[in-house]
């Protein structure tokens, strides 16, 4: 599936991916565990594709139905140990995860070696003392009830079918699996936070043990092949701490050549070593991001965000992009389009979307799937996995913003229920306690409960009541200290009172199809062919462009998902009108 190494800022030389054919069974009576099925390969009859979901086509199964427990099961050779860096790279076998949809267990030669909740977020395993024998036997069993709303779904729809914005369910493996080797202290996590007015990066390094005798950590910063910084330092505990100091950022008028920006995506390379033996190569990008006066401000410089929607979605594959190659190809899509940032939408992006978003130049909105039930239960599913994410996220100098609830989902009662008040503002307080370093979003397009910039969504079709709702600070300011255009308060008390500018960060969705006509299709507006679909997507987009209390703003949406036919592209990626055209709308 990919040319990318899955894991991009935390790379060894040798990786072993375990993609491809697996066995794989349903478990609608949740028999698998008693009958022992992790030693029964005879269970297993039927095979699927894998990291494609099995209601996915490209799984090779395409069963949509409602199926809460799966299983998979796998072969791994003493060859695909060797491939995977064992006795060259370290002694230690590492079972790597990318996501599983919604609950995970994972046997290994018949030993439990894994539990793992949350289906957004990657897990890894050291599975070397449960190895035995030449052939070893992989098994991992999902979880995922379609009816249970409190977990945390986004656009998998609850119902047999979709309906409405909701989307087909994403049950079990949804992401790469591989193998690789490495020591028995080795380094775990990294994150690069830059700290530009002291000239430094500081780094995190974790280890995934505490060294039973002191080890030396190097790090190495290198931009366009030449050294940046470089030091080294003895260290006895399983979080290392370091500041780098990077000589080059002491000149004020040389820094800029350094930073990292959409306009110039530069990367600076790194690589830590431990003194056990274990190297990895990474990067990170140089740059501070922060809000102003109500904008959105990236190195000391005003940011106009124009950005899109992405729902990451596709027709043959669902939640699971294709191959590398396509993650590459919708970044440069949204590029090529005018946009210079994209807002993943009620979903975790796979980490080598990211890497090319960071490599390309596109700025990222980052949100996560949200549930649609406000219980204990449901809370502490949430926050556990939002922690997750923006720890697993956080070095990616593409994210520029954290959206940790979007238009109440979760806390539909918010503005009447303090309990739901003081979740979405937790919640943006624990983002910001584990990063500092980005402005949060606490509850997206209305109902704010204390956010570092004020989003608005909007989704009136006609351009002259946007231009004239827009065109004033006082008109926005009315609206802002009352209800917004969809109704709900947009502000949600003791939230500071919202003031101009604001970025409408949800409009558009100009529903008009150039192929066969979907039964169920829809928009948030209609036009009937491609002139009047350009006339109405320059109407709003102008609408919004041409005000100057709007200081960014984000289009529903890239690519027609689904039943969702409101895209600029279809479901294909192929877009509705000329690129040139579509890029004046959108960036002039």
């Amino acid at each position: 599936m990919t040319e990318t190494h899955p894991s991009p800022q935390l790379r060894r030389a040798q990786v072993e991916l375990l993609d491809g054919a697996w066995g794989f069974a349903h478990d609608d009576g949740d028999v698998g565990r008693a009958e022992r099925w992790f030693e029964d390969a005879a269970a297993f009859s039927t095979t699927i594709i894998v990291p494609f979901a099995p209601e996915a086509p490209a799984s090779g199964i395409g069963d949509t139905g409602f199926h809460p427990v799966v299983w998979y099961r796998r072969e791994v050779t003493a060859t695909q140990l060797s491939a995977a860096g064992l006795g060259v790279q370290g002694e230690r076998v590492i079972l790597h995860v990318g996501a599983v949809d919604h609950t995970a267990d994972v046997w290994v030669d018949g030993t439990h070696v894994a539990h793992h909740v949350g289906g957004q977020t990657s897990f890894e395993v050291d599975i070397t003392d449960a190895l035995e024998g030449d052939v070893h036997v992989v098994v991992v069993r999902a979880e995922d009830d379609p009816l249970d709303v409190a977990l945390p779904r986004g656009k998998q729809d609850w119902h047999a079918q979709p309906h409405s914005i909701w989307y087909h369910r994403t049950t079990g493996i949804w992401r790469s699996v591989w193998l690789e080797a490495a020591p028995a202290v080795r380094i775990s996590r990294l994150v690069w936070t830059p700290d530009l007015s002291r000239g430094t990066v500081h780094a995190e390094i974790e280890l995934s043990a505490r060294p039973p005798q002191p080890l030396t950590v190097s790090v190495e910063l290198e931009l366009d092949g030449a050294r940046l910084a470089a030091l080294s330092i003895e260290a006895d505990t399983p979080r290392v701490v370091v500041d780098v100091p990077i000589a080059a950022l002491r000149n004020g008028q040389g820094a800029d050549e350094l930073l990292w920006s959409p306009s110039r995506p530069r990367l600076v390379d790194a690589v830590v070593g431990l003194s056990t033996g274990d190297r990895v190569e990474s990067y990170l990008g140089l740059r501070t991001v922060r809000v102003d006066g109500g904008r959105l401000v990236l190195n000391d410089r005003p940011f106009v965000m124009r950005s899109v929607l992405e729902q990451g979605y596709w027709p043959d594959t669902h939640y699971t992009p294709p191959s590398d190659a396509a993650m590459r190809a919708e970044v440069e899509l949204a590029l090529r389009l005018g946009f210079n940032a994209i807002r993943i939408h009620q979903k975790v992006e796979d980490p080598r979307f990211l890497y090319w978003c960071d490599r390309l130049g596109l700025a990222v909105w980052a949100e996560a799937a949200a549930a649609y039930e406000f219980s204990s239960r449901a809370v502490d599913l949430y926050s556990s996995e939002w922690a997750a994410i923006v720890r697993a996220q956080q070095s990616h100098p593409s994210i520029l913003v954290w959206v940790p609830f979007n238009e109440s989902w979760g806390i539909q009662e918010v503005s009447a229920d303090p309990a739901q008040a003081a979740f979405s503002r937790a919640l943006a307080d624990l983002t910001r306690a584990l990063d500092p370093s980005r402005p949060v979003i606490a509850n997206d397009g209305w109902e704010h409960t204390g956010s570092d910039l004020v989003t608005v969504h909007d989704y009136e079709g006609d351009g002259e009541v946007l231009r004239e709702r827009y065109s004033s600070a006082e008109r926005i300011s009315r609206m802002l200290a009352g209800r917004g255009p969809h109704g709900r308060p947009m502000s949600v008390a003791p939230s500071p009172a919202l003031t101009p500018p604001i970025m409408v960060t949800e409009f558009g969705g100009v529903r008009f199809e150039t192929g066969a006509a979907h039964a169920d299709g829809w928009g948030y507006s209609d036009a009937a062919d491609a002139a009047g679909y350009e006339e109405r997507l320059a109407a709003v987009v102008g609408a919004i462009r041409q005000s100057e209390h709007v200081v960014g703003f984000c289009y529903t949406q890239l690519t027609d998902t689904a039943q969702e036919v409101n895209g600029l592209c279809d479901e294909n990626r192929v877009p509705k009108l000329p690129v040139e055209t579509i890029r004046r709308i959108i960036a002039g």
